[in-house]
């Protein structure tokens, strides 16, 4: 028998990046009840507005926050907020400490940083990681996204697991038994805004009313082919140089960069795994046609097919809230 109530929720949990603002209403069990995606990204907030009379105005985060969630917190005030991302960066709402790789993913949880609101619901923000040894990499937003990887499968305490995240700055996140303890950025992503908007290389290009994978497969072979072991930078110019031999159409040029681009980047990874020596159970979570592409290009660099995770970020922004006693967890509630 239904009573035609609204499910309760336990949490509010905010995914804040440089860019756009995810809004998630979590119930008890972690499920999604509601989800909301604003423009305000850390970077591009709303204008607070001044009336001349008021001595201090809210400020660009508090109305984002309020745009977000204000309405779900007027109906269950005492609903916990936790976030996620640049929100806790140095330019954002209150600068979350970087923990020091390698970490128990378990310890993130306990060593959130509040934002006091002057009496209103605080916000619990997520620190970022940071690797140390090597060159200095940093990722904030990524470990919620290795936690939900991680703490909703079975086997999440393998030995060896491999964390794709494709996107803007592509990680390659190494967790062993619940232990992050190394990770890659490549900024695929950003640089193939950057050659196709800001340089010659988007002159001869036009939009394509869809995906060229050919295209975009000539750029993965190219990137391991004799021609391509020099490195990207003597790559990329190919995309003007087929255009203006007549050998690849402007509305296939785009996808042929793509293909070079992440060519290069799963061609690196896949020789880094075989120094290793060992080719671990490897996961992906990201935007589906981005991980259509990285798939083809794991297949194609012998990586074969690897895993994919859904919800990653509100999984593991609901399983850092459990693990930081901002919610109970299920079981807990059962019993």
């Amino acid at each position: 028998m239904t009573t035609g109530l609204p499910a309760r929720a336990a949490l509010i949990a905010l995914d804040w990046g440089t860019s756009s603002l995810r809004a998630y209403r979590l119930d008890g069990a972690g499920r999604t009840l509601d989800t909301r995606h604003l423009p305000w990204g850390i970077m591009r907030l709303p204008q607070p507005l001044q009336d001349g009379a008021a001595t201090m105005a809210l400020s660009g985060f508090e109305l984002a926050f309020e745009q977000a969630c204000g309405d779900w917190l007027r109906a269950e005030p005492s609903l916990p907020v936790i976030a996620c991302g640049m929100v806790g960066s140095a330019q954002g709402w209150k600068e979350a400490a970087y923990l020091d790789v390698p970490v128990d993913l378990e310890r993130i949880g306990t060593l959130l940083t509040v934002v006091a609101r002057h009496g209103a619901t605080p916000v619990h923000i997520v620190p970022g990681l940071i690797q140390r040894h090597g060159l200095p990499n940093v990722m904030r937003g990524e470990e919620t996204q290795v936690f939900g990887v991680l703490f909703d499968q079975a086997d999440g305490g393998a030995d060896s697991v491999l964390i794709g995240l494709p996107g803007t700055h592509s990680k390659w996140v190494n967790a062993r038994r619940g232990r992050v303890t190394h990770f890659d950025t490549f900024m695929t992503g950003e640089v193939y805004a950057a050659l196709r908007g800001h340089t010659i290389l988007g002159r001869t290009m036009a939009d394509a009313p869809s995906a060229d994978m050919a295209a975009f497969e000539r750029g993965l072979k190219v990137a391991g082919a004799p021609a391509g072991r020099a490195g990207v930078l003597s790559t990329v110019f190919s995309t003007r140089a087929l255009g203006l031999t007549g050998e690849l159409a402007p509305e296939s040029q785009a996808d042929y960069l793509s293909g070079l681009l992440i060519g290069h980047e799963i061609a690196a990874l896949a020789e880094m795994l075989r120094q290793q020596g060992e080719l671990p159970r490897i996961v992906l979570c990201g935007e589906p046609a981005l991980c259509r592409r990285y798939i083809q290009a794991m297949r194609h660099y012998g990586l074969g097919t690897p895993e994919q995770a859904q919800d990653a970020t509100e999984r593991g922004l609901w399983h850092l809230a459990v693990s930081a006693g901002l919610v109970a967890s299920p079981s807990s509630a059962h019993a």
